[in-house]
């Protein structure tokens, strides 16, 4: 069993810039690809950023410039910097760790939307 848990998140204004980091626990030698998925109320999640552990990184097309995540191999946590955020980039987010990995993080984030693996999802919310 793996479980997964966000911090971060929380309230900025246009322009402004947060950090979300998710810490994996359990069976955590089984995550070899992780990321990040975000919902907005009555739209279907979207695959936000992933990592790989090839080393590759890939994030959506609507945020690719504003974003880096990152993985700590020594505590099994990975990161997500937002930068220049948005009012449209508000929405629940969740750290996910899908149990298919394919062979890079272009891959995962095609499907990384639908993993089961997840944790409870941290709010984001950016005021104009």
């Amino acid at each position: 069993q793996v479980y997964l848990a966000e911090t971060g998140g929380g309230s900025v204004q246009t322009g402004g810039s947060l950090r979300l980091s998710c810490q994996a626990s359990g069976n955590s030698e089984e995550i070899w690809c992780g990321g990040w998925i975000r919902q907005v109320p009555g739209k279907e999640r979207e695959g936000v950023a992933v990592w790989h552990s090839d080393g590759s990184t890939a994030y959506t097309e609507s945020m690719r410039d504003r974003l880096t995540i990152a993985k700590d191999d020594a505590t099994t946590t990975w990161s997500l910097e937002m930068n220049s955020l948005k009012p449209e980039d508000s929405a629940m987010y969740y750290c996910a760790a899908p149990r298919f990995c394919g062979v890079s993080a272009d891959q995962v984030l095609r499907v990384i939307a639908y993993a089961d693996r997840r944790g409870q999802g941290t709010q984001v919310t950016v005021s104009s």
